[in-house]
């Protein structure tokens, strides 16, 4: 196993991606609404789905655990998967579900139009999850808001934390907050995810995420909460005011990568995918050693990966250009 934290070379570990996969369907008619958009551009997403193809891209070893259709959709999610290299093997096709789609469109006034057409992905159960040897993973990353809403991905999403957490796996969760889904329902947003977070060892949010799940007016305010009702390393990604790490009770600002953004989809699940491409090698024992140096010297990789992702169109064009090089 190598344990030299500044050789972020030779992940060896594999690390179990799980919950949404689906199809981003991008209006490409600048400032129209859905309504009178005729021109879409479709995308392999998911957020979780992403984190699995910038593990692989940078060189690890990612598996993917979703459900997709059995239509042409899943197929190409499938195949977008494989030729990152990530294993597909516990992707579920399911025949009675079309794969989950999400329509989205820039309006004029910076807001997004946005429609989500929640298909298999929310058909993923704990029976097949736990179909899954969890003992054969070194992490195993949450990473999707869809797997707080109704149905049985939400049951077999905990099942899994819960499993993992008591079988000293590093766990890692990124809430992914999605307006647009819980618009008429924040708190049990709020409190899954802190469910999540309680029961992790590495947790990743955004700014506006850290002052809603702690309803702080600062963000000195919601890392000293994340701290007190924690015992997880964390990051708040500030964009280009750079990254709080959340360590041992104390919090640090790592600078941002300077870049010329062409589009920002994607960069927090590169992010993610670069800590725990980082962190594969090692088992549980060990990662609880690191220091906070050794902590500021991964996040500051994960924010090049950001960084990078950034200069591209689309998450997974983005990751076609990632790999673990960037790190030099």
């Amino acid at each position: 196993m190598n344990n030299d934290i500044n050789s972020p070379l030779g992940a060896g570990g594999k690390i179990l991606c799980v919950g949404e996969a689906l199809i981003d369907m991008i209006c490409t008619d600048k400032g129209s609404p859905l309504s009178d958009g005729n021109n879409f551009l479709k995308k392999a997403g998911g957020a979780p789905t992403n984190v699995a193809a910038a593990i692989a891209a940078l060189g690890g070893r990612a598996e993917l655990a979703a459900k997709v259709g059995t239509d042409p959709f899943g197929k190409h999610l499938i195949d977008v998967m494989q030729s990152f290299g990530v294993s597909t093997k516990w992707v579920f096709q399911d025949e009675k579900h079309f794969t989950t789609f999400a329509f989205v469109s820039l309006m004029e006034n910076g807001e997004r139009d946005f429609y989500f057409n929640r298909g298999a992905d929310g058909q993923l159960t704990e029976e097949e999850i736990n179909a899954i040897d969890i003992s054969e993973y070194s992490i195993i990353h949450f990473g999707s808001a869809t797997g707080f809403l109704s149905g049985p991905l939400k049951a077999a999403y905990k099942s899994l934390s819960h499993n993992s957490f008591e079988k000293n796996i590093f766990v890692s969760f990124d809430p992914n907050y999605r307006q647009l889904l819980f618009k008429n329902d924040t708190q049990t947003f709020i409190e899954q995810s802190w469910y999540f977070m309680k029961h992790c060892h590495f947790f990743k949010v955004s700014d506006e995420e850290a002052i809603l799940l702690t309803g702080a007016v600062t963000i000195a305010e919601a890392a000293k909460i994340f701290s007190e009702k924690t015992n997880a390393v964390f990051a708040i990604t500030l964009g280009k005011e750079g990254t709080m790490l959340g360590f041992n009770h104390q919090t640090e600002i790592i600078e941002s990568i300077p870049v010329k953004p062409v589009d920002t989809t994607g960069a927090g699940d590169a992010f993610v995918g670069a800590v725990l491409y980082q962190l594969s090698d090692k088992d549980l024992a060990t990662i609880k050693e690191l220091s906070v140096d050794d902590w500021k010297h991964i996040i500051t990789n994960a924010n090049k990966a950001g960084a990078r992702t950034c200069e591209y169109l689309g998450a997974m064009e983005a990751f076609k250009n990632l790999n673990n090089q960037i790190f030099q």
